[in-house]
């Protein structure tokens, strides 16, 4: 049995509490059978039979009690990665701008809505944060994802705040629209989007636009513990590297 969403899209309700049990498996770090079922407010023959049908194609591993996501979502991850031009026309300048500022370097594509990163290149003394590679994050609480909202449709960004909202990660984080556009304006007319402590506490990223086409196609950043950023650091070192970066990479992707 199906039902039609906000939008008039028929959905249908297995497959999606298939994906609610994935996404519950990741955010719990494994589970049993009842902490699924306490998780997603679901029976618990329910929350059993799609485990064992998820384990049975390989999506979900089962040690002992405890179900665990598969390796099977590699390689789907990985298949739809490599469909990115942008993945791999990247690579060379992402590890160049690594290295040369020893921070964090990030490539991140909008896709339903979401931020992905599908790339990080990690200078010499890059902070470990929560980040990685294929990670979905809300667009409005880091410079990549405000970037790429700053450069799509009014349109669009409204349908994207409409369904995801704008959630608080930290106290830094824009959750009024108004305040937003107000800042999606200042990006468009500097071509530059910064991220103050907005997702993550203490640290700061500086992020810009790549082009295809006259169309966005995703964007780049650099990111550092606060005590690094400075300003004058920002305008004399990074924003020049990524700014190479971005005409290389605009190049490649358009005549590979």
């Amino acid at each position: 049995m199906g039902s039609t969403d906000s939008e008039g899209r028929t959905r249908v309700k297995t497959v999606g509490t298939a994906f609610r049990i994935l996404e519950a498996l990741k955010s719990l770090d494994g589970a049993t059978t009842t902490e699924i079922a306490n998780e997603l407010d679901l029976p618990k023959s329910s929350a059993y039979n799609h485990l064992q049908t998820l384990e049975h194609e390989g999506y979900v591993v089962e040690n002992g009690q405890t179900y665990e996501l598969g390796l099977q979502l590699l390689d789907l991850g990985a298949f739809a990665r490599q469909k990115q031009t942008l993945f791999d026309v990247a690579k060379p300048e992402l590890e160049t701008v690594a290295t040369e500022t020893g921070e964090l370097v990030n490539l991140l594509v909008e896709e339903n809505g979401r931020g992905i990163f599908i790339r990080r290149e990690q200078g010499a003394n890059a902070v470990n944060i929560d980040s990685y590679t294929g990670q979905s994050v809300h667009l409005h609480t880091t410079a990549l994802g405000k970037t790429v909202l700053a450069h799509l449709s009014a349109q669009r960004r409204e349908e994207i705040i409409d369904r995801h909202g704008l959630p608080e990660k930290t106290e830094n984080t824009i959750t009024d629209r108004d305040r937003l556009e107000g800042e999606l304006d200042e990006i468009r007319s500097e071509g530059v989007a910064y991220d103050i402590e907005e997702r993550i506490r203490g640290l700061r990223c500086v992020a810009i636009p790549v082009f295809k086409d006259d169309s966005i196609s995703g964007a780049i950043s650099v990111s550092g513990p606060n005590s690094r950023m400075s300003e004058q650091r920002i305008q004399d070192d990074i924003l020049p590297q990524l700014k190479h970066a971005a005409n290389i990479i605009e190049l490649n992707q358009t005549y590979s």
